[in-house]
C-alpha cells in the first residue's frame, strides 16, 4: 500500500513542491549560511528557533529536503504551521511534505485545513481529492472537486473525477465526465481516450474504437493513439483489423520499427506464419541490431522446418549475446533436429547450473544418451536436472532409465513412492506400466495400463500403449484398432497415436502379402500409408515413424523409397532399443540396390 501511494503521489507532490513560495534563492542561500555558522540545538542535529517567523522554518525545511533529510523537513513545516495555523499555504505545504513521507492520514488533516481556509484554491482541492482517492474515499474526493451545483472547476479536476469514477466502477458517471472533458478541453485527446477507456470497461468495444478514431481525426498520425487503438483491437481478437491498422500506420511512418514488430505478431495471431516470417525478415533487414526480432524469426523458421536458416540466425544472436543461454538452448535443439547431435550436446553442456534452462538442457543430453543406449549416463543427467528443479516428470524419466539399465526394482520402487502419495492418479499407473515395458515385461506393462484405464477410461496414452503393444505382437488387432481409434478421438493431433493406427493396418496387411494375397492386402496398405504419412507430418519427423514408412514401402516392393525412409530414420537419432533391426534392413537394401 505504501509503495502504491508513493507512486501515485510522486508527480503531484513534485509539482507542488515550491508552488506559491514567496522566498527567493538569495534567502535560501542566506539560510544555508546561518545553518553553517550556528551551533545546532542540543540533541536535535538541526537549528530550531522558536522565536523566528514561520518563513524561517520553511527555508529550513527546504534546505533539509535538499540534503535528503525528509523527516526533519516535515517537522520544520509542522513548526511553521504551528506558528501560523491559519495559513492555507503553510497547511498545504505541510500536507505535501507529509505525503512525501508517506504519512497520508496526517497529510489529509492539513490538506483539509488548507481547503477550509482557502476553498477557492483549486491546487489544494485537487491535492486533497488525490489524498481521498488514495484512501479509497471516492465520495469525499468528488465532493471536493465539484463546484456547488455546477461542473468541475477545470479539465484537470474533471479528469481526476473521471479516474475516481472509473476506480469505483461507476462507469456511466465516468463516461459522462469523459464526454464533458472532451467538450470543454481545447486539446480533447485526453477526453477521447477517456471516453474510449470508459466504453471498453462497459463492454462496448465498437464505441471505444469510435472514440479513438475521433481522436485520430484530430491528431492524425499520433502513434500513442494508434497504439491504444491497436491494443483495443488485440483485446477484441480483431486481428485482421489490427493488421490493417498497422498497414495504415506504415503508410504514414514507413518501416517504423515497433509497428513492423507488432504487425509480425498480429500476422501470427491470424496464423499467417509465412506473412509473419516475411515481416520479421523485413525487420531483420532494416534493423539488424534488433537481436530479439532475429531470435523471433529464428523460432518461426525452426517451426516452419527451415532448420538451416534458423540455425544461422540463432548462431548470429548467440555471438551477439554469448550469455543468453536461452538462445544457446534453442540453437542446440535446432542442431539436434538438423542431425548434429555432437554440436547440440556441446551447446546444452555450455549452459551453467544457475541458468533456468539448465534442467531442460540436461534432459536433452539425457535423451540423446538414451537413444545411443547409454542409459547409466542418461540417468546421471536426469538426476542433475532433478536436483535443480525436482519434478514428477523427471522422477518418471529416471525410473524408465533405471529399468532400461537393468535395475527394474529401483525404477518400480521410484514410481511406487509417487503412487503412494497419489493412489488415484491414473498417469502414475500408466508410467509404472511403461517402466515394466522398458524391462520387456510386457504382461505386467499391459496390466498396469489396464489399471490406469480402470481409473480413467479416457487415458489416451494407456489406450495407445495397449493398442500398439498388441499390434507389435500381431494379436487382438480388432481390439487394438478400437482402442487406438478412441485414443485419436481424445488426442487427434498426436502423431504418435496416429502412427500406432498405421501400424495396426500394416500388421493386418503383412500376413496377407506373405500369403501372396496382395489384392486383399492393398486396402490395408493404403490406409497404413495414409496414417503414417499423417503421423510423420504431425510429429515433424521421428525415426520410428520413418522406419515404419520404410516397412510399408517394402510391402509395396518400392525399395528405393524404403531405402530413403530408412536413411531418414538413421539421420533422426534412432532409438536402438525400439529399432534393433534398422541398420540391418538398411544394409540389406543397399546391397540389393547396388
Amino acid at each position: 500500500m505504501i509503495a502504491r501511494q508513493a507512486g501515485a503521489l510522486a508527480l503531484l507532490v513534485g509539482a507542488l513542491a515550491f508552488t506559491g513560495c514567496a522566498t527567493s534563492g538569495g534567502l535560501l542561500a542566506s539560510a544555508k549560511g546561518v545553518f553553517s555558522r550556528e551551533r545546532p540545538a542540543q540533541g536535535e542535529g538541526r537549528i530550531i528557533r522558536p522565536e523566528a517567523p514561520p518563513e524561517y522554518d520553511v527555508l529550513a525545511a527546504q534546505q533539509l529536503s535538499l540534503e535528503g533529510r525528509s523527516g526533519e523537513a516535515v517537522e520544520a513545516y509542522l513548526r511553521a504551521v504551528a506558528k501560523d495555523p491559519d495559513s492555507a499555504w503553510l497547511n498545504r505545504r505541510a500536507a505535501v511534505a507529509l505525503a512525501q513521507h508517506n504519512r497520508i492520514q496526517d497529510a489529509l488533516e492539513h490538506a483539509e485545513r488548507a481547503v477550509e481556509l482557502d476553498p477557492d484554491d483549486w491546487i489544494s482541492r485537487i491535492f486533497l481529492a488525490q489524498l481521498y482517492r488514495l484512501q479509497r474515499q471516492p465520495d469525499a474526493a468528488m465532493a471536493v472537486l465539484l463546484v456547488e451545483d455546477g461542473p468541475p472547476a477545470d479539465p484537470d479536476a474533471a479528469f481526476l473525477l473521471y479516474q475516481i469514477h472509473l476506480e469505483a466502477n461507476r462507469l456511466p458517471e465516468a463516461l459522462e465526465m469523459a464526454n464533458w472533458l472532451a467538450e470543454i478541453e481545447d486539446d480533447s485527446l485526453r477526453g477521447h481516450v477517456a471516453i474510449a477507456n470508459a466504453h471498453q470497461r462497459m463492454g462496448k468495444p465498437e464505441e471505444a474504437e469510435q472514440a479513438l478514431r475521433a481522436a485520430l481525426a484530430e491528431d492524425p498520425g499520433n502513434l500513442r493513439l494508434y497504439g491504444a487503438l491497436a491494443q483495443l483491437l488485440r483485446q477484441r481478437a480483431a486481428y485482421q483489423e489490427e493488421v490493417e491498422l498497422y498497414d495504415e500506420i506504415l503508410d504514414t511512418y514507413p518501416h517504423h520499427h515497433a509497428t513492423l514488430v507488432a504487425l509480425g505478431e498480429s500476422r501470427l495471431a491470424l496464423e499467417d506464419v509465412d506473412g509473419a516470417i516475411a515481416v520479421f525478415r523485413e525487420v531483420e533487414r532494416r534493423y539488424p541490431e534488433d537481436i530479439d526480432s532475429t531470435v523471433r524469426l529464428a523460432y518461426l523458421l525452426f517451426e516452419a522446418g527451415s532448420l538451416e536458416e534458423a540455425e544461422q540466425r540463432f548462431e548470429r544472436a548467440l555471438v551477439a549475446n554469448p550469455t543468453e543461454y536461452q538462445i544457446a538452448f534453442f540453437l542446440g535443439v535446432v542442431k539436434r533436429r538438423g542431425g548434429d547431435p555432437d554440436g547440440a550436446q556441446r551447446l546444452f553442456a555450455s549452459i551453467p547450473v544457475d541458468d533456468r534452462y539448465y534442467p531442460e538442457a540436461r534432459t536433452q543430453i539425457a535423451s540423446m544418451l538414451e537413444r545411443r543406449g547409454e542409459y547409466a549416463e542418461a540417468l546421471a543427467e536426469v538426476e542433475r536436472a532433478n536436483k535443480i528443479r525436482p519434478s514428477t516428470d523427471l522422477e518418471l524419466y529416471a525410473a524408465t532409465l533405471q529399468a532400461k539399465s537393468g535395475d527394474l526394482d529401483a525404477g518400480v520402487a521410484r514410481v511406487q513412492l509417487l503412487i503412494e502419495e497419489e493412489p488415484e492418479n491414473d498417469e502414475l499407473l500408466f508410467n509404472l506400466g511403461v517402466v515394466y515395458g522398458e524391462a520387456k515385461r510386457t504382461d505386467e506393462a499391459v496390466t498396469y495400463m489396464q489399471r490406469a484405464l480402470d481409473k480413467n477410461p479416457d487415458n489416451a496414452s494407456a489406450l495407445n500403449y495397449i493398442g500398439y503393444t498388441w499390434a507389435e505382437e500381431g494379436v487382438k488387432l480388432d481390439e487394438a484398432e478400437r482402442m487406438i481409434h478412441r485414443a485419436i478421438e481424445l488426442r487427434p493431433e498426436d502423431g504418435y497415436i496416429v502412427d500406432s493406427l498405421g501400424w495396426v493396418y500394416y500388421m493386418r496387411a503383412r500376413p496377407l502379402v506373405e500369403d501372396g494375397r496382395r489384392a486383399e492386402a492393398r486396402p490395408w496398405i493404403d490406409r497404413a500409408l495414409a496414417e503414417l504419412k499423417k503421423a510423420h507430418e504431425l510429429t515433424g519427423g521421428d525415426p520410428v515413424i520413418s522406419e515404419h514408412l520404410g516397412d510399408i514401402y517394402l510391402l509395396l516392393d518400392e525399395k528405393e523409397r524404403a531405402l530413403q525412409q530408412f536413411e531418414e530414420a538413421i539421420g533422426l537419432e534412432p532409438r536402438e532399443a525400439e529399432q534393433p533391426d534398422l541398420y540391418q534392413k538398411l544394409e540389406i537394401l543397399q546391397r540389393e540396390l547396388r
